[in-house]
């Protein structure tokens, strides 16, 4: 072969490569903790979708649930910072370690009605939004979870926090093992994946819980009352871009994720309260065979949330001067 030739099909072969190139979709991998299964999840894949459509299909999420990236949850915040993945499903209370400020942002015994929730959740994003940026990382909107009920699932008929100063309580963090410790409630830190065997077996007598989503883990089956306490303080899960994907992306690809991130934030947070919904899943645990005992009363109601108020603010103060500054900003919206 010429030279004359090998050049022109050299030249001819590079003319083609930017064409390719920019018909090629641009990927990004996003890891989630949570199981498919679960309604965030949905709007994970939700998500994913907006971004594919808006782009034409120039832009692609690659969603990866139930951690199957082999990433730990634990290391997000460094492992976005070093831009080892493009993006991540966020959510603050788990980044303790690295940053130990977050789980001061939220707590449960924060509200006492859904439609605090939404006033205060223009400044809980703000506040993650800026926590993030300090690892590296862009936030693009995100879900809103719903505000679901909590209650007390227990193998005897409980109703007070009187009747509960003899039981033994599962609960889901620490801020609440010293909440119910504040009212002289044994309490520990049980994983919802043990909580069933923990009922069963008589470690504990009673789970604190989401009660709309306990037919979910057959709470029916090891607990047979229940009584509503109060709504739950539900952090909200950001969808986080690495810094270092962020700047690569082109600011068309950027406004499409801000979009599609503004579009599901919307649309959940517009679910988040639903007395309906609460309603119907009261009914169906009823089908299954629960007694539903009255609530607890407002007194009782006032004296948990003075609790996990005062175990709050103890774990601001123990997470530094930043940690007390998220606990006094929230706290003076939900609690004026």
């Amino acid at each position: 072969m010429s030279t004359v030739i090998r050049t022109l099909l050299l030249a001819s072969l590079l003319a083609l490569m930017p064409i390719a190139h920019a018909n090629e979709a641009t990927r990004l991998k996003l890891h989630s903790s949570i199981a498919q299964t679960r309604p965030e999840a949905q709007q994970v894949e939700h998500f994913a979708r907006l971004v594919d459509e808006k782009s034409g299909g120039k832009l692609k999420i690659e969603v990866y649930h139930s951690g199957s990236l082999g990433l730990k949850e634990t290391d997000m915040m460094r492992i976005m910072k070093a831009g080892l993945v493009d993006m991540a499903f966020l959510y603050g209370e788990y980044y303790n370690r690295d940053a130990p400020a977050l789980p001061a942002i939220y707590a449960q015994g924060a509200i006492t009605e859904g439609s605090q929730h939404l006033e205060v959740l223009p400044t809980l994003r703000d506040l993650y939004s800026e926590a993030y940026a300090k690892w590296g990382i862009h936030s693009v909107g995100g879900v809103v979870a719903p505000v679901f009920d909590v209650g007390l699932h227990c193998k005897d008929p409980v109703n007070s926090l009187a009747q509960l100063q003899d039981k033994k309580v599962r609960v889901w963090s620490s801020h609440l093992v010293d909440t119910f410790k504040h009212l002289g409630i044994s309490a520990q830190v049980i994983p919802q994946s043990d909580m069933y065997l923990a009922l069963q077996t008589g470690v504990v007598d009673c789970a604190y819980y989401l009660s709309t989503v306990a037919k979910t883990v057959s709470l029916q089956e090891v607990t047979k009352y229940e009584a509503y306490l109060h709504p739950w303080a539900a952090s909200p899960w950001i969808f986080g871009v690495s810094d270092k994907t962020w700047q690569r992306l082109s600011p068309e690809h950027r406004t499409i994720l801000q979009l599609a991130g503004e579009e599901v934030w919307a649309e959940t947070r517009d679910l988040a309260v639903d007395p309906e919904r609460e309603r119907l899943a009261r009914s169906e645990r009823e089908a299954l065979g629960i007694t539903m005992l009255p609530a607890f009363s407002t007194n009782d109601v006032k004296i948990f949330v003075s609790a996990a108020n005062r175990a709050w603010e103890e774990m601001a103060e123990r997470a530094g001067p930043e940690g007390l500054g998220y606990y006094r900003t929230v706290s003076g919206i939900t609690h004026h």
